[in-house]
């Protein structure tokens, strides 16, 4: 008879989903990014939290306006350990065209999304992905738990 196997304690938390290329669909990422964060222990209101969700908002607005391919969704993905106080945030399109920050002037509507997320990030970038498109990530720290 095998001795009973303690369970090992899960540090890492992952939530992924998939959504509409649309504006619902990067509404609907922002709220449920929330949703997970408040349900993984992240208080609405502290630095790490807010952070996180501003720089979700963006990347999926990105998404949605510059990395639509009609018919495709774009896809979240967050990882929290809650031992180290690591979030990582990727947001994957279908469209090739690489992020590139801009210096908008202050008559500039738009183009001020990729400073908030290198302004809120601890680190962020453009990495390859299977299949078309790219994956856009960003690491925010939280306090260890």
């Amino acid at each position: 008879m095998t001795a009973p196997q303690g369970q090992v304690p899960v540090t890492v938390r992952t939530f992924a989903q998939r959504f509409s290329a649309t504006r619902r669909g990067a509404r609907l990422a922002r709220l449920l990014a929330v949703h997970q964060l408040t349900d993984w222990g992240l208080t609405p209101g502290t630095g790490a939290h807010d952070a996180t969700v501003l720089v979700v908002a963006e990347l999926a607005a990105n998404a949605v306006l510059h990395g639509r391919v009609p018919g495709r969704d774009f896809a979240l993905l967050l990882r929290y350990d809650h031992e180290t106080g690591r979030l990582e945030i990727e947001v994957s399109d279908t469209h090739d065209r690489q992020p590139t920050p801009k210096t908008p002037t202050s008559d500039d509507e738009q183009g001020r999304g990729l400073l908030l997320v290198e302004e809120l990030a601890d680190r962020w970038g453009v990495k390859e992905r299977r299949g078309p498109g790219k994956t856009v990530w960003a690491h925010v720290l939280a306090a260890p738990r």
